[in-house]
């Protein structure tokens, strides 16, 4: 892959995907009690991480019935970004082949 372009694209999308993960590891700790959240640096962190998802994942758990505690609107976030990766690497060597 030799587009930059394309490199970034894919990249943004996977930094992403790390901030999702990020903020549900983030709220099992919270919700465990193994970090504080009075402390200005967690906090800090804590608030990033719900502010660059919720969003995105707001919407997603709009569209998903209740399913009492459980919350699938990560998986499904991170699901759907891989396949737009995926797509944009498709249809990028699709575009490369029918040029040639």
């Amino acid at each position: 892959m030799s587009n930059p372009f394309l490199w970034l694209i894919r990249e943004i999308i996977w930094i992403y995907i790390y901030i999702v993960i990020a903020a549900v590891i983030f709220s099992w700790l919270v919700a465990f009690n193994v970090v504080n959240t009075r402390n200005q640096f967690v906090n800090s962190i804590g608030r990033f991480l719900y502010l660059a998802t919720e969003p995105v994942l707001g919407r997603i758990r709009a569209l998903l019935p209740s399913m009492g505690g459980l919350d699938l609107s990560p998986m499904i976030l991170i699901l759907a970004l891989v396949f737009l990766d995926r797509l944009i690497v498709w249809l990028y060597i699709q575009m490369f082949l029918s040029a040639t």
